[in-house]
């Protein structure tokens, strides 16, 4: 009678057990789901260290051409990323930021450096709105504030295209990493038109779970001649490329349809910059520049020549030769001698665009496991 109590027993912790996995599987199968296609989104205006206007309630402020422009790009990573952070999809241990306070510290700390940096147009990824592991704080309130004392005097415009939006991950189980909402955020001291977000294709594997909602955002900004006429927009793009995929092949097709749209835009007259994280290898072999790692990863590739046929479009990807900085480590621990660095984050530019410089600011991923990377440029007149 024991030894039937006891199967009985384990039987029912077992059934149990089927059921809580098999519910909770799908409630994620159910909750997935993609944002839609070309969604426009909203521009506003901060407006003299923290006023927030409507876009339709300021002047027009428009970058002219000839003159020198800087743009910066900078992956925040949701706040969590000190120097000293691991993260458990990287072969870390950690799933969530260490603290609320270590979130706004981190945040605090990156758009310091962007401040210093003194931009004219800023292209920020992975700002957590509502996520478990970033405590829910509103990471985009959270740049508004600090943003707000680097622009007391003049205006920002800005948007918001969300590219993020996971069920409650559970797992690691000691802390999981929860349900979180985040996206890309572009600023400009220039008048922002329209703006308008671009669904990425992604894997259609199990790893969409892990990769949901890519997109670009396509903001689109008045340009004015050395003339003073109003001559064609500037069209600004801030993308995240995929990173968690099986082989990495789905984020140069991702690149081939930005490409595609950027090539679109030149040949109607407009010029064309994007910046951000593309989790590629722009360097074609960032280990050349800062050694090999004590661990081999294959999840940023070079991207494959053939990807820029047919296109004028060019790469920049930011570099000092005499002194190279890496814009990216893998968080498979703290930050330390022999981790695997190279350069993902860069720009793209249509011929009309003379790139002056770029390069890394060496944080020394204090505030992120990404630094900041930034593109002087030049929009060039047009001939008459």
């Amino acid at each position: 009678m024991k030894v039937k109590k006891i199967l009985k027993i384990v039987l029912c912790v077992v059934l149990a057990l089927v059921i809580v996995v098999g519910g909770y599987l799908a409630y994620v199968f159910i909750d997935y789901h993609r944002l839609s296609d070309r969604q426009e989104l909203t521009v506003h205006v901060l407006y003299k260290g923290g006023v927030l206007l409507d876009n339709d309630d300021y002047p027009t402020i428009e970058p002219a051409t000839g003159t020198r422009y800087r743009i910066a790009s900078y992956n925040i990573g949701f706040g969590a990323y000190s120097d000293d952070y691991g993260f458990f999809m990287d072969g870390g241990t950690e799933s969530r930021a260490r603290s609320a306070e270590a979130v706004v510290a981190n945040i605090g700390g990156a758009v310091d450096t962007l401040g210093a940096c003194s931009p004219d147009l800023m292209l920020i990824q992975e700002v957590d709105t509502d996520g478990t592991r970033s405590y829910h704080i509103d990471e985009s309130e959270l740049l508004l504030e600090d943003l707000s004392t680097h622009f007391a005097e003049t205006a920002l415009f800005y948007d918001f295209a969300q590219n993020y939006d996971s069920p409650y991950l559970m797992y690691p189980l000691t802390s999981p990493h929860g349900a979180n909402k985040a996206g890309i955020m572009t600023f400009s001291s220039f008048s922002i038109d329209s703006a308008l977000r671009r669904s990425l294709p992604i894997e259609t594997g199990f790893t969409k779970f892990l990769d949901l909602d890519r997109c670009y955002s396509v903001s689109r900004i008045p340009v004015t001649n050395a003339y003073g006429a109003q001559a064609d927009e500037l069209v600004l793009y801030n993308l995240h490329l995929s990173a968690y995929t099986s082989d990495g092949t789905i984020a140069t097709e991702q690149l081939r349809m930005l490409l595609e749209d950027m090539q679109n835009e030149y040949e109607n007259g407009n010029y064309c910059i994007a910046g951000g994280d593309f989790n590629k290898d722009l360097l074609g072999d960032s280990a050349a520049y800062f050694g090999a790692s004590d661990i081999e990863y294959t999840w940023a590739q070079p991207i494959p020549p053939e990807t820029f046929d047919g296109v004028e479009i060019q790469l920049v990807a930011p570099l000092d030769e005499a002194s190279p900085v890496p814009s990216c480590r893998n968080a498979d621990g703290p930050y330390h001698e022999g981790q695997y660095v190279l350069t993902v984050d860069g720009f793209l530019v249509s011929p009309n665009v003379q790139v002056i410089e770029s390069n890394v600011i060496d944080t020394q991923f204090r505030y992120s496991d990404h630094n900041p990377v930034y593109m002087d440029f030049v929009l060039m007149p047009y001939k008459t």
